[in-house]
């Protein structure tokens, strides 16, 4: 998998592994705020055969990083590039001083929270009918970037 800068011809792509993914997808425009406008943003793609198979967003603000959205086509789960995309943010967060990043994750997402304790993210807190869609809570989940990447 080849990981690069999101940019807008990737946001149609993006958009159809967001609906396949999420309850609750980004749309057009929060990706084109994320690329156009947030400073702090950091958004990736991952390209295996030129399809886009999965996607991130992370915001980098000072020493503090939050993974705002990723993940990975249903197709190609499980074959590791989401470890991969984590990777490529963590070392972007170390290369500019983060010393701490948060995300959040439905208590019901097994996988991914398996992932995030895999690299030593801990749950932090719990945040009670967090998700829109269905007021599912979320645990937030926060790791040292020292941890994370020697």
């Amino acid at each position: 998998m080849i990981i690069r800068h999101m940019n807008e011809q990737d946001i149609e792509e993006v958009l159809l592994l967001e609906k396949e993914l999420f309850s609750a997808p980004w749309n057009r425009e929060h990706f084109l705020f994320e690329l156009n406008e947030n400073p702090f943003s950091l958004c990736l793609v991952g390209i295996v055969e030129e399809k886009i198979v999965s996607a991130s967003c992370a915001w980098i603000i000072y020493e503090r990083a939050e993974i705002s959205t990723i993940g990975v086509h249903k197709a190609y789960q499980r074959k590791g590039y989401a470890k991969k995309m984590l990777e490529m943010i963590h070392h972007h967060a170390k290369n500019n001083g983060v010393n701490q990043i948060f995300l959040e994750v439905r208590v019901s997402n097994q996988p991914a929270i398996a992932l995030y304790e895999y690299f030593g993210y801990k749950v932090s807190k719990v945040r009670k009918n967090y998700y829109s869609d269905n007021h599912e809570d979320a645990y937030e989940m926060m790791a040292e970037v020292k941890n994370l990447v020697k």
